[in-house]
């Protein structure tokens, strides 16, 4: 039954139907006519019928009561972080895989709650253990109402704790010379939270090729501390920040841009050094025996070079092309055509412009192999590249003009000028070599596939480091007060585990056609989303706050329910 209106001669008429179905078809009955709506309207009896109605109806009686301000309110808790995150932890297999981790284990709080809430903290507020401690006290995640702050710090340690186990019967001999400085301590350490990595992706396996490609990255996370026993050292820092010890973190990606492995090391850990490790792990205890890694140019040594080509490792790896005498004077003099691979565009969506070409190196033994390389050019990014040096050389020559000796200590400028003391010239010799490198990037592979699809899975590794600006700003993973490696390990894993969780929604609202709704949209409207916990008349319930902006989406996309607006505690 329902209300409906119905205008006849200008007027309109209040009905009182209900729909009944007539030989398959449905038809309204008209119950009763209540008369014209504007008599009804001024004489206040509609007022009056619906406050009469509503006597009967829990719902309008407690939304009323609520209003009115006769309701008690006992509690609000944000429900729409649990919601969404506590269906995606399941399909992930990452809650099974910490129950199945804990069986034999006796510990005597929730240890899977303490991950999934830390996890969930990281995505939404990030901050302190102690802080996820304060948040979780207004958030409604079922079987954290037990925890406190010592069992947080208890389960960073445990994610993070050495493993000892027996190395698989079939791992590899390491090549034997200087490529085998990489095999050590360091890189031999394994932890809890290098197992639930593998078991991840253990029940996601059936969606790995046998040649796969694999990103890999690194980056640095300083502490404010002393950052553990042995993790914390200084080294190269990413963030500018060498007078602070840090720890080095890895990202592994598949093909699809999903998370799939992470590496924590001392912080004077050398990109050079890394990379053979990750792919004897990917080879030993992930059982992916063919793969192509896509790394950087830092990832590049002779001595790594040596490894990666004795063991026969497909890869696609960036070059540094002015410190490579052969990429500098063999690769870029190279003559030939470039092909275009995306042309210059004025549509803003369109892809950069790229061209590439193959060169072919060998040394003078004709026995020996042929090196690969791939040179990529940015049309675009050689104009600005262009513009930014002529820019410098301009400062540079006015600078010159006023004597300031101090211009030496401008990076900008040393690669311009010739002279010592205080003779200082612009070296034009320096500024034509430097011209040589605009818009283009150099890249060395073995693999089969064309140059444009090596280009252009390259610059798929920029996702591993968009992921890595993700983990220190919008997951907050600094700063890091813990004081042991275990935990330190623990704490940044937690973040690794909220990219997971992540990528798993983005994919979901791709696949339901919302890829474009912002990120920071999302999460805040899903902490808006609460539920009211109230009181009306000895009777308890339940008010869930109205859905606005992605939260449709959102819930539509993960094939979650919304709890009714009312319901009794």
């Amino acid at each position: 039954m329902f209300i409906r209106t119905q205008t006849t001669a200008g007027r309109t008429y209040l009905l009182l139907v209900e729909n009944e179905r007539v030989e398959g078809r449905i038809k309204q009955r008209v119950l009763l006519r209540l008369g014209r709506l504007d008599q009804l309207q001024a004489s206040g009896q509609l007022d009056s019928l619906l406050v009469s109605l509503g006597r009967f109806s829990d719902k309008l009686a407690v939304l009323d009561a609520h209003a009115r301000g006769d309701s008690v309110t006992t509690h609000t808790r944000s429900i729409g972080a649990a919601l969404i995150f506590e269906r995606l932890w399941a399909e992930c297999g990452i809650g099974s895989v910490l129950r199945d981790m804990l069986r034999d284990r006796r510990y005597e709080f929730a240890l899977e709650r303490a991950v999934f809430m830390t996890v969930l903290h990281r995505l939404f507020v990030s901050g302190s253990d102690r802080a996820a401690e304060r948040w979780m006290q207004g958030q409604a995640i079922a079987g954290t109402e037990e925890l406190s702050l010592h069992h947080l710090y208890r389960t960073m340690g445990f994610l993070g704790e050495p493993v000892h186990e027996q190395p698989p019967p079939d791992v590899p001999v390491a090549a034997k010379g200087k490529a085998a400085k990489t095999d050590s301590r360091v890189f031999d350490l394994r932890t809890r939270k290098d197992l639930i990595e593998e078991e991840l992706f253990a029940r996601r396996r059936d969606l790995f090729t046998d040649v796969e490609l694999v990103f890999f990255d690194t980056t640095s996370i300083y502490f404010e501390g002393e950052g553990g026993q042995d993790i914390g050292r200084h080294g190269h820092s990413k963030d500018h920040r060498p007078d602070l010890k840090q720890m080095v973190v890895g990202m592994v990606l598949d093909n699809a841009g999903n998370p799939l492995c992470s590496t924590m090391w001392p912080g004077n850990t050398t990109d050079v050094t890394s990379l053979v490790p990750v792919v004897k792990r990917l080879q030993r205890h992930f059982g992916v025996q063919r793969v192509c890694i896509v790394a950087d140019r830092g990832m590049i040594s002779d001595a790594t070079m040596a490894e990666i080509d004795s063991r026969g490792w497909l890869y696609i790896l960036g070059v540094r092309m002015r410190r490579s005498k052969e990429a500098r004077n063999e690769v870029l003099t190279r003559g030939g055509r470039y092909r275009t691979v995306h042309a210059k565009s004025d549509d803003p969506k369109a892809p950069s412009p790229l061209q590439v070409k193959e060169v072919l190196v060998s040394d003078d033994d004709e026995q020996a192999a042929q090196r690969r390389y791939i040179v990529c050019r940015n049309e675009d990014q050689a104009t600005k590249d262009a513009h930014d040096r002529l820019a410098i050389i301009e400062a540079l020559v006015q600078a010159l003009k006023r004597g300031d000796k101090s211009l030496i200590g401008n990076n900008g400028f040393r690669r311009f000028v010739a002279g010592t003391g205080g003779h200082w010239r612009i070296d034009e010799a320096k500024v034509v070599e430097e011209a040589r490198y605009d818009g283009k990037w150099v890249l060395r592979t073995n693999t089969d596939l064309s140059a444009a699809q090596v280009a252009l899975k390259y610059k798929q590794l920029w996702t591993v480091e968009a992921i890595f600006r993700t983990m220190k700003s919008q997951l907050h993973t600094r700063p890091i007060f813990h004081k042991t490696d275990d935990t330190i390990r623990g704490h940044v894993f937690c973040s690794f585990l909220a990219l997971v969780l992540r990528k798993a929604l983005q994919d979901r609202l791709e696949a339901a056609g919302h890829g474009h709704l912002e990120w920071d949209h999302v999460i805040d409207d899903l902490a808006g989303l609460q539920e009211i916990e109230l009181h009306v008349q000895g009777k308890g319930y339940r008010l869930r706050t109205e859905t606005k902006g992605t939260l449709a989406a959102v819930f539509g996309a993960c094939g979650v329910a919304l709890p009714p607006t009312l319901r009794p505690m």
